[in-house]
């Protein structure tokens, strides 16, 4: 099954939803990281979100999520743009934790105590920040509680990923449903007496069910009107020109001194892992430029 997300909206125009599924991309950020287990289930929730949370950019907009938790992962950053391009890192992705007494991974734990900083970049001369303080480290009940303090949208929110033993991602996606202002209460209430009963997001996923069948087990008897759908991968925005313009902001005494010392640099990619070499001619080029 590919990648992809649908956005939709039911009840009469009352609800939105967003679901995704991710195992491809989810499973491209594992690689690249060499994650294990419990770091790749966080920051695959952590990309998945930032997808989800997408609706409604236009052109050159970006969503970028932050986790800063006190736990053993470390930071979690994820960035995804209105074309499905999705990007992240876990600081700390090779750790192990025992399994929590649900029998899950213990990505909450793994997480920590922290906040979560929603940045949403919509074209504007400056981009807007919010934050919230970490409920769960769960990541799906912080998003859902950034929704209401931010946008005071009352908001179902959704996340998985499975691991498989060679630690290879099996499953992944995610959900988020929306109530839109003057939603009548028995909506929301049906709403969540309808997904008492329904199965992980993972487990649907390994199942081999996409976005619409996802959107329809969370919200059945009840006509669906798809907006859009989607394609969505892991990729990254870094390349060798980007490099160069770091490497240039760093001024012409630092390269000079790199270039003394080093003789040559090694740039890495926090969110990709991609390496970039640059000789003793490239840093000698780059320094004739600052002249």
């Amino acid at each position: 099954m590919w990648d992809s997300l649908v956005r939709a909206t039911a009840y009469d125009g009352f609800i939105r939803v967003s679901a995704a599924v991710t195992t491809r991309m989810v499973e491209e950020a594992r690689k690249r990281h060499e994650s294990w287990p419990v770091a790749t289930a966080a920051l695959g929730r952590v990309m998945t979100g930032a997808l989800l949370l997408t609706w409604g950019l236009k052109d050159t907009g970006s969503i970028t999520l932050r986790v800063l938790g006190d736990g053993p992962l470390g930071g979690i950053i994820a960035d995804a743009d209105y074309k499905g391009e999705v990007r992240g890192y876990v600081q700390n992705p090779q750790q192990d934790l025992p399994l929590n007494e649900k029998g899950k991974l213990d990505v909450g734990t793994a997480v920590g105590k922290g906040a979560l900083y929603v940045t949403k970049d919509i074209g504007l001369k400056e981009p807007y920040t919010g934050s919230v303080p970490l409920i769960s480290g769960e990541i799906g009940e912080d998003i859902a509680s950034y929704l209401f303090s931010s946008e005071q949208t009352p908001s179902l929110v959704a996340l998985g990923v499975l691991v498989n033993p060679d630690l290879k991602v099996a499953a992944s996606g995610g959900l988020i449903i929306q109530a839109l202002p003057n939603a009548p209460e028995e909506i929301l209430a049906k709403i969540e007496e309808n997904i008492k009963d329904v199965k992980p997001i993972s487990t649907l996923v390994k199942e081999g069910n996409g976005p619409k069948e996802i959107i329809k087990k969370f919200l059945p008897n009840t006509d669906i009107k798809i907006l859009a759908e989607y394609p969505v991968c892991f990729k990254c925005k870094c390349n060798v020109e980007r490099v160069k313009s770091v490497l240039l902001s760093l001024g012409k005494e630092e390269l000079s001194d790199i270039l003394k010392k080093e003789g040559k640099s090694q740039v890495r990619c926090h969110f990709c892992n991609e390496v970039y070499n640059f000789s003793k001619e490239d840093l000698e080029e780059l320094i004739t430029q600052l002249d």
